[in-house]
């Protein structure tokens, strides 16, 4: 299921879950009160549309451009947070990953702390915020981070966790260490992403993350198109633990905008769903 970042900046699956991670962060902005974001797989921060691993895959073409195509859906209220974040960053020919993006949500009050483990990378992302004092571009492995760091002196906030599935360990670790974080801090908000490549390996995600889920817990997927035998990446998967209460309402909301314009003909689907309570 390896899916890296650079590959794949600004496709379908990172303006669906970038949108749902922007309506996570602009939830916790209701109240006064502070809260910290972690970015457990940060990557560099921001990425080159026109880079060599970008052009090679060609992939931001079905996603942002679509959507920087679509004035209509780009003004969407649940929408235009996130295209606020980012239009600079396209019109230059860029493409903000999830530190950048949830940077640019955050109030004075508010703090952000993202870790990446590959060395090239991680220093991009200090460059990125170098000088930022709000944030904490950390070089330490995202797993790590769950179980030294939390809970955070705001005592409000959210994990974002996108990590690159290059380990067939990949769903296992991520459960042992979300359990981990669980028990350090079961108040706060943990949002999940996964690619949709094969059914087999979804369902045993949804099922590791639903067994071991101290709290309510909705998953949230985008099909741009059926599952294929090649098992490519057709979908962008959101599993939301201790959601806020208008997140199943939204994700609705905005995977439904987005079929539209990111789905490849008639066959794109969008569901959000409880375990014991899916619906299509």
């Amino acid at each position: 299921m390896n899916y890296r970042h650079a590959f794949h900046a600004g496709n379908f699956a990172d303006v669906v879950k970038h949108v749902l991670l922007a309506r996570l962060v602009l939830y916790l902005r209701r109240k006064e009160k502070p809260f910290r974001v972690y970015d457990t797989h940060a990557g560099r921060g921001t990425y080159d549309l026109a880079s060599s691993e970008a052009t090679r895959t060609g992939e931001a073409a079905e996603g942002i451009e679509r959507l920087a195509a679509a004035p209509d859906a780009r003004c969407d209220p649940l929408i235009a947070p996130y295209w606020e974040a980012v239009r600079d960053d396209v019109a230059a020919g860029r493409y903000p990953g999830s530190p950048l993006l949830s940077r640019r949500l955050l109030r004075p009050q508010d703090r952000l702390s993202a870790y990446e483990l590959h060395p090239d990378d991680a220093e991009a992302l200090k460059a990125v915020f170098s000088g930022d004092l709000q944030v904490k571009a950390i070089a330490l492995d995202g797993w790590l981070a769950l179980g030294a760091h939390l809970p955070p002196k705001e005592k409000r906030g959210l994990v974002f966790i996108d990590p690159p599935f290059e380990k067939v360990t990949e769903i296992d670790d991520m459960a042992a260490a979300l359990e981990k974080a669980w028990k350090r801090w079961p108040g706060g908000i943990y949002a999940v992403w996964y690619p949709l490549k094969r059914p087999a390996s979804v369902e045993r995600l949804r099922e590791a993350l639903a067994a071991r889920a101290p709290a309510e817990i909705v998953f949230a997927e985008f099909l741009r198109e059926p599952y294929t035998p090649d098992e490519r990446l057709v979908g962008s998967g959101l599993a939301v633990i201790n959601p806020p209460f208008v997140f199943a309402e939204e994700a609705e909301a905005v995977m439904a905008r987005l079929l539209p314009i990111l789905g490849r003909g008639n066959a794109a689907t969008a569901q959000v769903f409880e375990p014991g309570a899916r619906r299509v």
